[in-house]
């Protein structure tokens, strides 16, 4: 079964979107994109610098609409029929709830645009940001994390754990942390995924009822419990609530490698997700399609396991 999978804020480098725009059509498809999204989408992929495209609310909408336009690339005739499950990581949700049906590119589009503009009022609010904490043991690293006040944002897998909070919370934690981890501060703008960003979920929700949901046309595996949803108003009410919530990419890979995964697309800019499945699911082939010069072999994946029915 082959799955495709979407990458999350911090993926992202400057002009990674440069070599897709040689793609006949692509420039075109994200003007386009541009006018729904209010924001150069052209300049954030091509000419903007690091500094620019780290912002919140220019991150995060280039990161959904270079994942439609590559998807666009592999699977012209879109996913159903060639594609088994999809997920993405955080705001890569928004781009797997697009390619399952569940939202129209525009609606996804509209979506991320209010998403990075309350996450990034959210995060202005208060000092707050994220750090990753690799290794040590699972249960010091909870407690420890617990008595600083800090938030377990994203569980990765592997002993890889995110953690968030205010920015004194976070250094209280360098200066104390988990016997046998090690701790290295993110570029992000705010502690995602935790109660700070209560406002962006206040946003999504007055916006939520103005979209339309379809139930997902393939399996959609959620960063909440790592649960295949079926449901497009639950996969929208769940993409408001994520922004506040844990994402859990080590319980979507174990829902994965149950769902009979044989191969694993990460949709550009790829990488940091392909790199997570290789170390936690065994036996799956992976590819980040990172440019066009992937395509090729990204359709021999397709040919090969596109067509193989779930097993679960």
């Amino acid at each position: 079964m082959l799955v495709i999978v979407a990458p999350g804020q911090g993926a992202q480098t400057p002009g990674f979107l440069n070599p897709w725009l040689e793609l006949d059509g692509a420039a075109d498809r994200l003007r386009q994109w541009s006018a729904v999204a209010g924001l150069d989408l052209v300049h954030a992929g091509t000419e903007a610098s690091e500094e620019e495209i780290k912002d919140t609310a220019v991150a995060q909408p280039l990161l959904v609409a270079a994942g439609l336009l590559t998807a666009h690339a592999l699977l012209p005739q879109g996913v159903p029929g060639s594609v088994g499950a999809v997920a993405g990581h955080s705001v890569g949700e928004i781009t797997a709830a697009a390619l399952a049906g569940v939202l129209s590119e525009q609606d996804a589009l509209t979506f991320v645009r209010e998403r990075s503009l309350g996450m990034a009022e959210a995060a202005a609010a208060t000092a707050t940001g994220m750090a990753a904490l690799l290794g040590g043991d699972p249960e010091a690293v909870a407690e420890k994390l617990a008595a600083h006040g800090v938030t377990a944002a994203n569980n990765n897998g592997g002993g890889q754990i995110v953690a968030a909070g205010t920015l004194e919370q976070l250094a209280a934690l360098k200066a104390d942390p988990p016997a046998g981890a090690r701790l290295i501060p993110l570029k992000v703008a705010g502690a995602f995924h935790t109660a700070h960003m209560a406002p962006g979920v206040e946003r999504l929700e007055k916006l939520a009822p103005t979209l339309t949901a379809a139930d997902p046309a393939v399996a959609y595996v959620s960063n909440k419990d790592g649960e295949v949803v079926g449901n497009g108003a639950e996969v929208l009410a769940r993409l408001v609530s994520q922004v506040s919530n844990p994402v859990r990419w080590d319980l979507c890979m174990e829902t994965l490698q149950q769902l009979g995964a044989t191969a694993v697309i990460e949709l550009s800019p790829a990488g940091t997700l392909t790199n997570l499945v290789k170390r936690n699911v065994k036996g799956v082939a992976t590819l980040a399609l990172k440019s066009p010069a992937d395509l090729d072999r990204a359709r021999e994946l397709v040919a090969e396991h596109g067509s193989q029915e779930k097993s679960a």
